[in-house]
């Protein structure tokens, strides 16, 4: 290998540590809503305005739909948000902590906890009122909230991070059903049944043991214009396609060391040194039939996260983060945004409720003896991954969106409050657990 290959690699290899940091992609989206936030408070904020409601045309065969750009991402880019979100649940319930009940029931139940209390305290404070926002402070951010834990590196025991994750992805988990149940428009029928036909053919598909992502995606785009035209939310469409999606590989991984040491000869004897790569007819077909075997060694869903975990993280959710990060403070007054109801159940929801109801429900579970904290989990982690979950920011503005499409008013308390309990949920969770480590350590 040449020195100029070395260093390609190594480029790449950065490259891919970079793409691959939570800590990273979460600070990026943090940017990203922190520029929405200044641009929505100067002259910006109308072009932009113009700009997010130009419409997107999708045409094909004489046949056009559009829709706004604001829509065309919280819709459709988001979609592609809730496939990556579908896969890591598939993987934890194929290989992860999801796939033991007895282990996985704690952080779960957990995560029931810290939904129902945020929604109690925000439907207390609303009662009367713009109810229809509990869902609000229920979700837990896993990019940022991870990327935040992130940043205590070692000194957080492995058991927390995988308590927390598992919380986060059953707590995910319980959005999507929210935003399935209560967030979409009445429901047609026909476009229901359609989106059921489709479901069925990605499920044939798997049994059938298709192996190529090529058709899923096609009928993934399917499903999900199905969906949007049913009225319920069409980022569900994610999630279905992702459960859908081959978790098994299309090789025989224990015969495969064998297949390639076979191999090895052929490749050695069909190599010319001295002739030009473009040239050695045989020897480039060897290997390409060796990367078509190899390729299919990778799950299909694998290989499917692999391929979108980077757009998403680093341009999905940035752009999305800027488009719905638009706070416009200029001209409110401050005292009535700060005691507007769904401003104030948002915020404690976010920043009281996730703590006790995480901290309630699994003091009550492993009380009454029907689970126990996992070794290296203590009761002050506990508090801390409580209060980290209060960091609702993606799924919490998406759901004030599907909320208060139509109450400008009481989706700026929303926002507002969101931001203003994610920060707080950040800063107090990072330095109480800094404190609980270090004392630990």
């Amino acid at each position: 290998m040449s020195d100029e290959q070395r260093l390609r690699i190594e480029r790449r290899s950065v490259l891919d540590r970079i793409t691959s940091n939570g800590t990273i992609s979460a600070c990026v989206m943090i940017l990203a809503a922190v520029a929405a936030v200044i641009c929505a408070n100067t002259d910006a904020y109308y072009a932009l305005h113009e700009w997010f409601a130009l419409p997107v045309s999708i045409g094909i065969a004489g046949w056009e739909f559009s829709f706004s750009f604001e829509l065309f991402v919280n819709d459709f880019l988001m979609a592609i948000f809730f496939l990556l979100v579908g896969t890591e649940l598939k993987y934890e319930m194929t290989v992860g902590e999801l796939r033991r009940p007895r282990q996985a029931m704690l952080p779960m139940l957990a995560a029931v906890g810290g939904v129902i209390a945020p929604a109690c305290i925000y439907a207390f404070v609303n009662r009367g009122g713009a109810v229809y926002g509990w869902a609000i402070p229920m979700a837990t951010d896993i990019a940022f909230a991870l990327g935040v834990l992130s940043l205590l590196g070692n000194r957080v025991p492995p058991a927390i991070k995988v308590f927390f994750s598992t919380l986060a992805i059953a707590d995910d988990l319980l959005a999507i059903v929210a935003i399935a149940l209560f967030y979409g428009h009445a429901p047609s029928m026909m476009w229901l049944g359609a989106a059921a036909v489709v479901t069925a053919l990605l499920v044939v598909l798997n049994i059938r043991r298709h192996f190529r992502l090529a058709p899923y995606l096609a009928l993934g785009l399917v499903l999900w214009f199905c969906l949007y035209q049913s009225g319920v939310h069409a980022t569900l469409a994610g999630v279905i396609l992702a459960f859908t999606i081959p978790a098994r590989s299309d090789i025989d991984a224990g015969g495969l060391v064998e297949w390639v040491r076979a191999k090895l000869p052929e490749l050695d004897d069909r190599y010319d040194d001295e002739a030009h790569i473009l040239g050695q007819h045989d020897f480039t077909h060897a290997v390409n039939g060796v990367e078509r075997v190899m390729h299919r060694v990778t799950p299909p869903l694998q290989r499917l996260e692999h391929a979108i975990s980077t757009p998403v993280n680093f341009i999905i959710l940035p752009i999305f983060a800027f488009v719905n990060a638009q706070v416009r403070l200029v001209g409110v007054d401050p005292a009535t945004l700060l005691f507007d109801p769904v401003a104030l159940g948002v915020y404690f929801g976010m920043l009281l409720g996730k703590p006790i109801g995480i901290v309630g429900m699994t003091a009550l579970l492993v009380k009454t003896k029907l689970a126990e904290l996992p070794t290296g989990v203590h009761w002050p982690h506990v508090v801390g991954v409580g209060i980290l979950g209060g960091i609702g920011f993606t799924m919490s503005i998406l759901i004030a969106g599907l909320a208060f499409t139509e109450i400008p008013a009481e989706l700026l308390a929303a926002k507002t409050a969101i931001l203003a309990g994610s920060i707080s949920a950040a800063l107090i969770g990072l330095i109480y657990m800094h404190c609980v480590c270090h004392k630990r350590a």
